[in-house]
C-alpha cells in the first residue's frame, strides 16, 4: 500500500467517525515505517477539514461533528505518544517565550492546535493552551495574566474567522497591540488572511508554526 492510500484511509477514518478503523490504520502506517505526522496533518487532518466543511453547508449534524472531532483528538493523541511527543515527555520551558493559544468562540475544532502545542513545547516553547471556543477578551484576558509573547488562535470555520479580526480590534481598542505578537492558523486562513487583519505572522502547520513563532521572538528581543 502506497502513501496516498493510506492517507485516503485515515482521511475516510475520521469522516466515517471510526475510531477503531483510525487507530488500527495508525498502527499498520507505524509498522510500515510511514511518516505519523504526515498521517496525522494529512490524511486524518483533511478528513477533519472535511467534517468541517460538511458542517457548515448543514450536511452533518453538531453531535456528528462533535463525535468526528472526539475521535481525531484521540487519534492525535494516539499519534503523539507513538512518535514519544506526549505531554509526560515534552521538554517545556520558557526560554524561547510564552505562547498562548485557542481555537476561536464558534468553534470545537481543537486538533491541529494541539498538534502545534505539542511541536512549541518541544522547541522550547511555554505554551498555555487555552482549548476551544474561547471569546476574544478571555484570550486577552489570560494572554496579560501569563504575560505572554505571542497570541496564536485557530479557526476551522469560514464563519469563526471573523473572531481573529475581532482580536485583533479588541487589542488595539484596549491599547495592547504593540504588547502581543500574533499567529493565525487554521484550514482557512491564508498569508494574505493574516496580513489584512493586522496579525503578525500565519503558520500552515506545526512545524510552519515553529518557524514563524521563533522569527517573531527573534524579532522582539532584536528590538
Amino acid at each position: 500500500m502506497d502513501s496516498n492510500e493510506w492517507l485516503e484511509i485515515a482521511r475516510n477514518a475520521i469522516i466515517e467517525a471510526d475510531e477503531e478503523k483510525a487507530l488500527e490504520i495508525v498502527d499498520k502506517a507505524h509498522e510500515a515505517g510511514m511518516d505519523l505526522f504526515d498521517l496525522l496533518q494529512t490524511g486524518f487532518g483533511s478528513g477533519n477539514t472535511e467534517i468541517g466543511d460538511r458542517f457548515e453547508r448543514g450536511i452533518i449534524s453538531l453531535p456528528e461533528l462533535i463525535y468526528a472531532a472526539e475521535v481525531m483528538k484521540n487519534v492525535t493523541d494516539y499519534v503523539l505518544k507513538l512518535v514519544g511527543m506526549d505531554e509526560s515527555n515534552l521538554r517545556i520551558t520558557a526560554s524561547k517565550g510564552t505562547i498562548l493559544l485557542a481555537t476561536v468562540k464558534g468553534d470545537i475544532h481543537d486538533i491541529g492546535k494541539g498538534i502545534v502545542a505539542s511541536a512549541l513545547k518541544a522547541a522550547g516553547f511555554e505554551v498555555i493552551d487555552l482549548g476551544c471556543e474561547v471569546p476574544v477578551e478571555k484570550i486577552v484576558e489570560e494572554a496579560i495574566r501569563y504575560d505572554a509573547d505571542i497570541i496564536g488562535t485557530s479557526a476551522l470555520l469560514t464563519s469563526t474567522m471573523t473572531e481573529q479580526r475581532k482580536l485583533e480590534k479588541y487589542l488595539a481598542d484596549k491599547g495592547h497591540k504593540a504588547r502581543f505578537m500574533t499567529m493565525v492558523g487554521g484550514a482557512p486562513c491564508t498569508p494574505r488572511w493574516a496580513k489584512k487583519i493586522g496579525a503578525s505572522g500565519y503558520s500552515e502547520d506545526a512545524y510552519d508554526a515553529v518557524r514563524v513563532a521563533l522569527e517573531l521572538m527573534k524579532g522582539k528581543n532584536d528590538e
